[in-house]
């Protein structure tokens, strides 16, 4: 018997003062599969949570298939946990299936005709072929190849482990496991191109649903059948047929209806409201009658009255209708509105590299950085990117090979891992103490289209990931350095904000040097590109 549907109605979701999730509805069915979209903040992460189970609403119902995986942030493993030990939870079940189904074939030998039997039998069997479970220890081999574990013992330790590792390990378990409902958050995370792809094509054969909140616009255009945008819109968040090429196109025509419908309305308002208001005062009681309504007023003055009555009458209802029941209006979206990532330098190097050695993480020969260059740095996991990032920040020193920078040089990193001192600060008051007030006045935090005017007094240990790397760019892009350097910029920010980014990274001043493995915008990438292929030992 199949599983039946993810379904949620009517989810609501506060968090602090804030109503993240307000009457959220949603249908997984098997088969589909749904990605979740919308800014920073918008509620993915917990309306996943929710459909997980492991976070209740303040209002609201789920049912979920009684098998059903959530990739978790944290691996729900203890650090002295081992790789074997991983795979042997996530291949339990297909064990128990084939165990059982051995039994039962040996019951029945016994007792054909056994009709409690029969039906037990039948029913494990139908979960067996759901979960391919005679394939299972085969698939778990071929998925942690593909997600790029192959070569590392399976002795070792999670602790062990990277936190990439770590991830892309339970993603694998997950894999391994095929529940009925997969939830994932941010699954291409520490993803190479090929574990991506591979990942794709896995998700792609799963039977069950799949419902997942990701930044990466590659993945929703190559694995999902359906988006829902949780960003406001005019009947709450929108379900979307297709995939993040054919959402592009409806959302932009979806925000004009928008726009069009509350333009139309207020129109409409502006006229009832003259209506009533002029068509009242021409009924007035005590109001003297016009010479050339005083001749005929006797006979047909009556019957002018009830109509004009009848008019003001209508017209008040619709305009309370209307009132009552009209659409607010489109609230402006986040425009990424920075005038320039980086700042004019004279022309010239900026920085030279010559022989860089980093035992065990870069090996570089020969890298120049001109004063106006666009240079995109790729490479599998592993192969040096972030390190390349940090040398050039000027934040590690290498092991052998000379590093020449130009003098006053000013240098800005995104790093990877966002984290303020303070947690306790707002946004606004993180951006006015570092940058200091006369900056912070002279280009205010909310000019810069990266962070919501609700969030600017939230804590900043209250926003979500992607609102503070967001704050974190802000920090960067207010007062421009000669040099930007961007380690993985497109990691937790919202597909629409990706798109911007990638507009503003065009020509300009100043020299911007970025890693990512984001394949959408490596696709698209008009600069230079450098790509590391790790150390040779």
């Amino acid at each position: 018997m199949p599983e039946p549907a993810l379904l949620a109605h009517d989810l609501v979701r506060t968090l602090g003062a804030r109503r993240v999730l307000d009457g959220v509805s949603l249908t997984a069915a098997p088969g589909h599969r749904i990605g979740l979209l919308g800014e920073n903040g918008a509620g993915k992460s917990t309306l996943l949570r929710l459909l997980a189970g492991t976070d209740e609403p303040d209002a609201g119902t789920v049912v979920r298939p009684r098998d059903l995986g959530f990739l978790h942030q944290e691996m729900p493993f203890d650090p002295a946990a081992t790789i074997a030990d991983v795979l042997d939870d996530a291949l339990r079940e297909a064990r128990e299936d084939l165990a059982e189904l051995d039994r039962l074939t040996r019951a029945l030998a016994d007792a054909p005709d056994h009709a409690g039997l029969l039906a037990e039998y039948g029913a494990r069997l139908d979960r067996a072929q759901e979960h391919d479970s005679w394939d299972a220890d085969r698939r778990a081999g071929i998925v942690l190849t593909g997600l790029g574990l192959g070569g590392i013992p399976h002795d070792r330790a999670l602790a062990s482990l990277s936190g990439g590792q770590r991830g892309r390990l339970a993603l694998a378990a997950l894999l391994v496991r095929r529940p009925a409902a997969l939830l994932l958050d941010e699954p291409t995370n520490h993803l190479d191109d090929a574990a991506a792809t591979f990942l794709e094509e896995q998700l792609r054969g799963l039977p069950g649903a799949v419902v997942a909140a990701s930044h990466d616009r590659a993945f929703l255009d190559a694995v999902c059948t359906h988006l829902v945008d949780l960003d406001p819109a005019v009947d709450g968040p929108t379900r979307y047929g297709g995939n993040y090429t054919a959402y592009q196109a409806e959302k932009r025509a979806e925000r004009e209806r928008w726009q069009r419908r509350f333009t139309e309305e207020q129109e409409e308002l502006a006229e009832l409201r003259g209506s009533v208001t002029v068509t009242a005062r021409r009924v007035a009681p005590d109001r003297e009658k016009r010479d050339n309504e005083k001749m005929g007023y006797g006979h047909s003055g009556g019957r002018v009255q009830k109509q004009i009555s009848r008019r003001v009458r209508n017209a008040a209802r619709r305009l309370a209708e209307l009132e009552r029941d009209q659409v607010p209006e489109p609230p402006e979206p986040l425009r990424f509105r920075a005038a320039a990532l980086a700042t004019e330098s004279p022309e010239g190097t900026l920085l030279a590299l010559r022989d860089v050695r980093v035992p065990g993480r870069l090996e570089l020969d020969r890298l120049d950085v001109p004063a106006t260059d666009r240079l995109l740095v790729t490479g599998p996991n592993g192969a040096g990117k972030s390190t390349l990032l940090a040398i050039l920040a000027g934040h590690l020193e290498t092991s052998s090979g000379r590093v020449r920078r130009r003098r006053g040089l000013t240098v800005g990193l995104l790093a990877q891992d966002t984290a303020f001192d303070r947690p306790d600060r707002t946004a606004r008051e993180t951006y006015t103490l570092t940058l200091g007030p006369d900056r912070a006045e002279s280009v205010p935090l909310h000019s810069l289209g990266l962070l919501a005017p609700r969030d600017l007094d939230t804590r900043v240990g209250e926003l979500s990931v992607g609102q503070r790397r967001r704050l974190a760019l802000a920090l960067l892009v207010a007062n421009p350095p000669a040099l930007l350097l961007l380690d993985e910029p497109t990691n937790h920010l919202s597909p629409r904000l990706c798109d911007e980014l990638e507009e503003a990274l065009g020509p300009g001043p100043g020299a911007i040097v970025l890693a990512s493995h984001d394949r959408w915008l490596r696709s698209r990438w008009p600069g230079r590109e450098l790509r590391l292929r790790g150390t040779s030992h």
